[in-house]
């Protein structure tokens, strides 16, 4: 069994990557690398979902920035990003950022001492912070410094803001509208999965609204999962395949607890078990099943997906490569669309409650009116004309 070290600011982690021999372990080593080297997304892909991922994080600093579209220059410095965020307006969110950071690295890393762990609050926060001043009409939310704190303890400074950046403009920007409703679209497909994968647990599990997923699916189960090792496992799956996919790996985990599921006979238990993330996933086959679950039922099979909006990143994100080329203004043009259309559908709504609140003097009126312009119609006359007088 070969065994990797993995470093976390100078604390060893040893982690089982389960390869049976240490040539294999260096082949498929090899083979990652050669293709980082080639910018390969495609081989990217199928090695991210294979046994161990990207194995360690060395080797996730070159593969994550290649399948966010991240270049980097000799220097080490990122495209577009030379002035200091430091002078830029303050973001509106700035305040909530600060409350969540104080919260942060609750499970990892384990070694650090109280200095240390200030510190990487710290950076935490400038990491958020620059990322929300250059992009200021993203809107933070409650989990995204989960997210944010992986690729801080991931990837070197030089690349954590335009990987974030990325990310959140091109993968996660549902996630960051003004409103919940994008987010709650894309929860409604997995209750889709679970009917076309298994009819009788989507019975059972359909009692309680799909709500219990948010937090994993918000924050790519970084808010509930413990394990560094584990997190940094599944991001490898989750940045190398479609936004969708994180829908797919919660439906294979409720999949998987079949049996305990249908031990909760009440809606609220129900709930509560599915909101509380497993802590004994078998990752590796966690993201094999789900990858052959995603080939048997595709997003575009789903009942719910014709409601998915056509600016939402589970749309725009169909194809990974297609992605890493697209741009920051493409983010933010998407961005836009999904706002108006939402501003639109809210308008909607309430122009569709008013009139169902006042239904009856709408039917009044309707009827009145009708009432008046048949008397007066030329075919009500002839009509009426027409019509024998023992009728009358």
């Amino acid at each position: 069994m070969a065994w990797d070290y993995k470093v976390i600011d100078g604390s060893e982690e040893k982690t089982d990557l389960g390869f049976r021999d240490e040539p294999a372990l260096n082949h498929k080593r090899t083979r990652i690398l050669d293709a980082c080297k080639r910018r390969d997304i495609d081989d990217l892909q199928a090695l991210a979902i294979s046994r161990g991922g990207f194995l360690t994080d060395a080797i996730r600093c070159q593969a994550w920035p290649i399948l966010l579209g991240v270049h980097v220059d000799q220097r080490g410095e990122q495209d577009g990003i030379s002035d200091s965020w430091t002078t830029l307006k303050k973001h509106r969110d700035e305040g909530q950022v600060k409350l969540d950071v104080n919260r942060s690295f609750v499970y990892y890393p384990n070694d650090d001492t109280q200095a240390q762990l200030d510190e990487k609050k710290s950076q935490l926060s400038d990491l958020i912070t620059e990322v929300l001043r250059r992009q200021p009409y993203l809107c933070y939310f409650q989990g995204y410094h989960d997210i944010c704190q992986v690729f801080l303890l991931v990837l070197p400074p030089a690349t954590r803001a335009a990987a974030v950046a990325r990310l959140s403009a091109l993968r996660i920007r549902d996630f960051m509208l003004p409103s919940l409703n994008p987010s709650v679209a894309q929860l409604r497909l997995i209750p889709d999965i679970l009917r076309a994968a298994d009819p009788t647990l989507y019975a059972h599990v359909s009692r309680t609204e799909p709500f219990f997923a948010l937090p994993d699916t918000l924050t790519m189960f970084a808010h509930n999962v413990r394990r560094y090792s584990d997190i940094a496992r599944l991001f490898d799956a989750l940045l190398a395949r479609e936004q969708a996919f994180t829908l797919y790996v919660f439906a294979q985990i409720v999949l998987r607890r079949r049996d305990e599921l249908f031990l909760q006979d009440e809606p609220d238990m129900l709930h509560f078990t599915l909101s509380k993330l497993p802590q004994d996933l078998d990752l590796d086959a966690l993201i094999v099943n789900t990858a052959a679950l995603f080939e048997r039922f595709p997003p575009e099979s789903l009942r719910s997906w014709r409601s998915v909006s056509s600016s939402s990143t589970l749309k725009t994100v169909r194809d990974v490569s297609a992605c890493a080329a697209q741009t920051l203004e493409d983010g933010h043009r998407f961005f836009e669309k999904h706002h108006r259309e939402l501003i639109w559908a809210q308008r909607r709504d309430k122009v569709l409650r008013t009139a169902w609140a006042n239904r009856a003097l709408i039917l009044a009126v309707v009827v009145g009116a009708g009432a008046v312009y048949f008397r007066k119609a030329p075919i009500w006359s002839n009509l009426a004309w027409s019509v024998p007088d023992h009728y009358f």
